[in-house]
């Protein structure tokens, strides 16, 4: 068994404000610390593969997530509960509050679909996710 106790820490920026992903990728999960700054949103979005959970830790956020019947609702988060998100489950974080949200997926895998992004950013394929930031260029 190969043991470590080194810690691991990858911080990527984001127009949003940033995530740190915490764990490497030779797991078969992926854990991450998303801080989306308040009145800021991620993409109106869909995993083709991955599944997550996401839990507010500070802060106050806004999900909105698609129910049963394709419809977006907006939900408060509430600190310290789990939102499980399945593949083709459309869904967003806005930050209401500067806000952290841990989240805990599947490996990230196939294509994010970007429906809607407020800074143009195009779908994350794999290719996308070997580029620096992402493929996001700050400047």
């Amino acid at each position: 068994m190969n043991f470590s106790k080194l810690p691991h820490q990858e911080k990527i920026p984001k127009p949003w404000g940033y995530e740190i992903k915490f764990t490497p990728d030779t797991l078969g999960r992926t854990g991450k610390i998303l801080h989306i700054n308040a009145g800021k949103r991620n993409s109106l979005q869909y995993h083709d593969q991955k599944e997550e959970t996401l839990c507010l830790v500070s802060g106050s956020a806004v999900l909105w997530l698609e129910n049963e019947k394709g419809e977006l609702e907006k939900i408060n988060m509430e600190p310290q509960k789990g939102y499980t998100i399945v593949p083709n489950q459309k869904h967003r974080i806005e930050g209401v509050e500067n806000a952290d949200v841990v989240e805990i997926s599947s490996p990230e895998a196939g294509t994010t679909v970007r429906l809607e992004d407020d800074y143009k950013r195009t779908d994350e394929t794999e290719e996308v996710r070997k580029q620096k930031n992402r493929g996001w260029n700050n400047n």
